[in-house]
């Protein structure tokens, strides 16, 4: 399970560079028109000359980037970082020029952290954040007066402009936030549910073997059973001993092989054990991993009614209840219980354990993609997981097989962690019930 966390959390961020010149010929023109309808809309004096200047700088940098590199590549985090940088630096010149913070367009200082909150690392955005701060801060104290009618010009109250300041902080610092904690929860989400792709991938390949063990043993059994016959027809016609002890050993060893591929497609054949188990056997299954662990794990099965269900081997199944155990035998004390019960209508799994229990904060996020809560260093050494990336892909591969999953602590005074597995019986044994063979016609 470490090593599938490891493949997954985590990833490098990208950002092709055709999406930041987007983002910036999107500013560049805007910055025109803005600055236009100012100048001959409004009649406003604005000094067009150094802001065109600032615009053709920035338009002129979005063409050599164009033919310099392919648009298409993705940039490295650093890379986009800078051009983000630049847009900031580039906002802040015009600014500077436009009336500062008395701007309303100051607020603009959030696009390119924004931006970067969403694709690129949190200490890039930090970074990118703190550059926007400075840029507002210096534009506090240092700016041509904001285009105005000259006659009655405007002027804004010193606490005034300390609230905007302020609202761009906030702004940054919360909008931000929250943008990265939303994309890096559906990041996360997204690459947890890749690794219950591979891992399911995994576990149906070592499934199929069973099948591809059949068709070879079915595949072999005429070529050997020709090199048999042909080597006991030679064997009773050939009088050199020494060439008719080679041909005997050619037809043990056939025989041989004959034997071995006789008990695989025994054991893979339709019907067999190995195709469908009952619960019980399930369980046991799931169990035998984990009892070597120090941990005393009693399993408990409840006489019912009704037969006891048998269902299609599944990987998913399997992997899900064998890993919601190993987590029991990893935090318990000294016992994890495994009990079963079963009607006409549900069949319900609980595993439970006497560790420390599940921690409420905890309780309602528990099966969340890489949540874990870090054990003492005295424990460490005997953990073999957490409840993180592991408990995901188990609950998800359990649900999608038609179980519903429920994470709970024991009443007090008892403590431990229980989880309770319960699917409709008609699903868990669908499966099972399309592998049996139809009776033939006339039977």
């Amino acid at each position: 399970m470490t090593d599938v966390a490891s493949d997954f959390r985590q990833p490098r961020r990208y950002v092709r560079l055709d999406t930041i010149l987007r983002l910036r010929w999107l500013a560049a023109l805007g910055q025109l028109v803005a600055i236009f309808i100012v100048a001959q809309g409004l009649e406003f004096d604005v000094p067009i000359v150094p802001c065109v200047i600032i615009v053709a700088f920035s338009a002129l940098l979005n063409l050599a980037l164009q033919i310099a590199f392919n648009p298409m590549q993705r940039l490295e985090p650093a890379y986009a970082a800078a051009l983000l940088a630049i847009n900031i630096v580039e906002l802040g010149g015009l600014l500077y020029f436009t009336g500062g913070l008395q701007n309303p367009f100051s607020f603009l200082f959030l696009a390119p952290v924004l931006i970067s909150a969403t694709v690129l690392p949190i200490r890039l955005t930090i970074a990118l954040g703190c550059l926007a701060v400075a840029c507002a801060s210096a534009l506090f104290f240092y700016h041509l007066p904001l285009p105005w009618d000259g006659d009655d010009p405007l002027v804004l109250p010193p606490i005034y402009l300390v609230g905007v300041w302020l609202s761009i902080l906030l702004a940054i610092g919360v909008t931000s936030l929250y943008a990265f904690q939303v994309t890096e929860e559906a990041r996360q989400l997204s690459d947890a549910l890749a690794a219950t792709e591979l891992v399911l991938t995994r576990e149906q390949h070592l499934t199929q073997l069973d099948g591809l063990a059949a068709a070879a043993a079915h595949e072999l059994g005429t070529p050997l059973s020709t090199i048999f016959l042909i080597s006991r027809e030679l064997e009773k016609t050939v009088h050199d001993p020494a060439i008719a002890g080679d041909l005997k050993t050619v037809r043990e060893q056939a025989q041989r092989c004959r034997d071995i591929l006789s008990k695989i497609a025994q054991l893979s054949s339709s019907g067999a054990p190995f195709d469908t188990m009952k619960l019980s056997t399930l369980i046991e299954e799931a169990v035998a991993p984990h009892r070597d662990f120090g941990i005393n794990i009693k399993v408990r099965l409840a006489v019912a009614a009704t037969r006891e269900p048998v269902a299609a081997r599944n990987p998913a199944i399997l992997y899900g209840v064998g890993n919601i155990l190993e987590n029991a035998v990893d935090f318990a004390h000294q016992t994890v219980e495994v009990n079963a019960w079963w009607n006409a209508e549900t069949i319900e799994i609980v595993v439970s354990d006497d560790g420390p229990g599940i921690a409420p904060d905890m309780l309602k996020r528990i099966g969340e993609p890489y949540l874990s809560r870090r054990r003492g260093a005295d424990e460490a050494q005997n953990a073999r997981g957490g409840l993180g990336l592991g408990v995901f892909i188990a609950r998800t591969l359990l649900e999608r097989t038609g179980a519903k999953v429920s994470f709970t602590n024991r009443p007090f005074p008892d403590h431990g962690a229980v989880v309770q597995i319960v699917w409709p019986r008609e699903r868990f044994e669908e499966a099972a019930l399309a592998t049996k063979p139809s009776p033939e016609k006339g039977s």
